[in-house]
Formats: structure tokens, C-alpha cells, sequence
């Protein structure tokens, strides 16, 4: 029996339970602001989600202008934030309107907060893994991500300074 790195199956499925405790932090911190009804000091919120993952709500010309990938400012306007289990809901403006969001955890690709460095990120494969374990439907694989997401006021931002190198 080969018992060398990589030959094993994982019955136990490390790979989805690692994600569902990340995407745990980012619901924690999530709550933190909700209940807060506004971030503390220079806390500001990056959220970067799959607009066609299962569950994601928002207007048809919002899907229509991201069919991949979105990025979100949670920072100074925002209404009627809450956070449940497996999502978040929230109000921003965009182009002045606002525009009601639902965003399921496993839709979210990645969760930056620039204030104190702190930054997450899901990869496509660990994504639909996490997704699978919830038994919830992710993008189909080979669909390529976004390029250029928007802040919720309309600004193209990049996020290559976030990456890590």
C-alpha cells in the first residue's frame, strides 16, 4: 500500500473543511460590523464574490455588467447590513441608487480589510470544495474571474496590491 504524500483519497475532506473555517472568519468579522452599524476606525471592507453562484441576488444590470466577479466596499455608506449563517445581505449605491445585495459565503472569492493587512483568498477549486460541502452550487468550473471589479460608488479599483507575492 502506497502511503507516500498525495496518494491517499481525503475521506475526511480537510480541503472543504479548511474554507468553512475561513469563510467563518469572514462571517465573524461581518457580524462585528453589522452589529456595530458602522466600522470601527479605519476598518474598511473588500468583498469580492461570484455574481453566479447559487443564492447571489442583485439587479439583472449588475449581473449583466459583472457575469463573473464583483467587488464590494463595506466601508462608510451602507444600509440594512445583516448576516446570517451561510450569508449577508446589505444596501449600497451604485451610480447613486440603492441596490439591494444578497451574497452567500460560498460565493465569496476573497475578503480584504486594508486597514490592519488582513486579506483572504479562495481559490476556484476550494470555493466549489466549500460549496460542495454545503451542498450549495458554485460556478462551473473554467469560467475566468473578472478583471476589473467596481467599488460600490462605480470606481475601478485593482486588486493586484492585495495579492499576495
Amino acid at each position: 500500500m502506497d502511503r507516500s504524500p498525495g496518494s491517499a483519497k481525503d475521506h475526511i475532506g480537510f480541503q472543504a473543511l479548511t474554507q468553512a473555517a475561513l469563510k467563518s472568519v469572514v462571517r465573524s468579522a461581518l457580524q462585528t460590523a453589522a452589529a456595530l452599524e458602522h466600522l470601527p476606525g479605519e476598518h474598511h471592507f473588500y468583498v469580492t464574490f461570484r455574481t453566479r453562484t447559487q443564492g447571489v441576488q442583485m439587479a439583472d444590470y449588475l449581473k449583466d455588467r459583472f457575469p463573473d466577479e464583483m467587488t464590494i466596499v463595506i466601508q462608510h455608506q451602507y444600509w440594512d447590513f445583516e448576516v446570517f449563517d451561510d450569508r449577508f445581505e446589505i444596501i449600497l449605491k451604485f451610480s447613486g441608487v440603492p441596490q439591494h445585495l444578497r451574497i452567500p459565503f460560498a460565493a465569496v472569492t476573497r475578503f480584504f480589510d486594508p486597514s490592519v493587512n488582513f486579506g483572504l483568498q479562495f481559490d476556484r477549486d476550494e470555493a466549489v470544495a466549500f460549496s460542495e460541502a454545503r451542498g450549495e452550487a458554485a460556478l462551473p468550473p473554467g469560467e475566468p474571474p473578472a478583471t476589473s471589479p467596481e467599488t460600490a460608488d462605480g470606481t475601478v479599483i485593482s486588486l493586484d496590491a492585495f495579492r499576495r507575492k
